[in-house]
């Protein structure tokens, strides 16, 4: 099992179809692979850092709401699910898959709020690194695990630090410990569900679990036309355009090399909280980002599955 999107038939919070990548398969063609990942990377980064800088007007619950509602909107309106046949249990599957989703964002963003993007997303990669050692079980995991756990004792604010804070840093492991969950209820709904019907499913079932706390943090700020606006190129960002570009790299290239360049997401996003938000990291705040990235990188390397 790779450290990755590799291992789930639905990305981290980023929803969209197929038949949305043909839109951009002409221009995808002239591409290389790894180039269409780190596209889908900046991506999904560069949605990230536009939902942040909305954080000191609307409440992060508030975008997420925005973002997964636009998501559900837009499988909707591209796809009619198919639901005939389902169990009960393919019921069950799907609704935890969905609420699983919604608390995954949810605990993110309010870890973004807290933390620079860069720590915030390496921290949140301990959930797909976790399911990566668990699945593999071998010594060599050891020392992903050190390197991973030396990253996250360097993001601790032990001293007088004003980048991170211990509430950030729980929300961060919140969020990996339900991205983790994220990845093994996926595999079961891609097994349980047809086609796109599984992400649908979830998608509606996420807006409504985090609507009540959306609409009630965002009030009437959310009915600003240029908070829709800004909450629809989020939800473009960081789910429909990368889910397309990484589809098509994905019919390109091995998969352990898609896991390997996806590991060196904390790294894009640590660049763009610099480029986009300002957000300066030290050394020390660097160094805990690049153990973490290592982590991924080697677990991913290593993997057998």
């Amino acid at each position: 099992m790779t450290v990755n999107a590799l291992d789930r038939p639905f990305d981290r919070g980023r929803s969209g179809l197929p038949r949305v990548g043909a839109l951009l398969k002409t221009a995808a063609d002239a591409v290389p692979p790894s180039g269409l990942v780190l596209l889908g990377i900046l991506s999904v980064q560069l949605g990230a850092g536009f939902a942040k800088q909305l954080f000191a007007a609307v409440s992060p619950s508030a975008i997420v709401f925005l973002r997964i509602a636009a998501g559900a909107l837009i499988l909707l309106a591209l796809a009619r699910p198919r639901m005939r046949g389902l169990t009960w249990r393919d019921w069950a599957v799907g609704a935890g898959f969905g609420v699983t989703l919604a608390v995954m964002n949810l605990t993110f963003y309010e870890a973004l709020a807290r933390l620079p993007m860069g720590i915030a997303v390496a921290i949140e990669f301990l959930g797909p690194l976790g399911v990566a050692v668990a699945a593999s079980r071998r010594r060599l995991d050891l020392l992903w695990v050190t390197l991973a756990g030396l990253g996250v004792a360097l993001t601790a604010p032990w001293g007088e630090s004003a980048l991170v804070s211990w509430a950030g840093i729980g929300f961060a492991l919140a969020a990996g410990a339900c991205w983790a969950t994220y990845i093994l209820l996926s595999a079961a709904a891609g097994s349980r569900f047809p086609g796109t019907t599984g992400l649908t499913f979830a998608m509606v079932i996420a807006a409504v679990f985090i609507a009540p706390v959306g609409l009630t943090t965002g009030g009437a700020e959310l009915l600003r036309p240029e908070v829709l606006l800004i909450g629809l190129g989020v939800a473009l960002l960081s789910s429909v355009i990368p889910y397309s570009l990484e589809l098509h790299a994905l019919r390109r290239m091995p998969k352990h090399v898609f896991g390997v360049l996806m590991s060196l997401e904390p790294a894009v996003a640590a660049l763009i909280g610099l480029v986009v938000l300002g957000e300066m990291l030290g050394v020390q705040q660097w160094v805990a980002v690049l153990c973490i990235v290592g982590a991924s990188l080697g677990a991913t390397r290593t993997s057998r599955g």
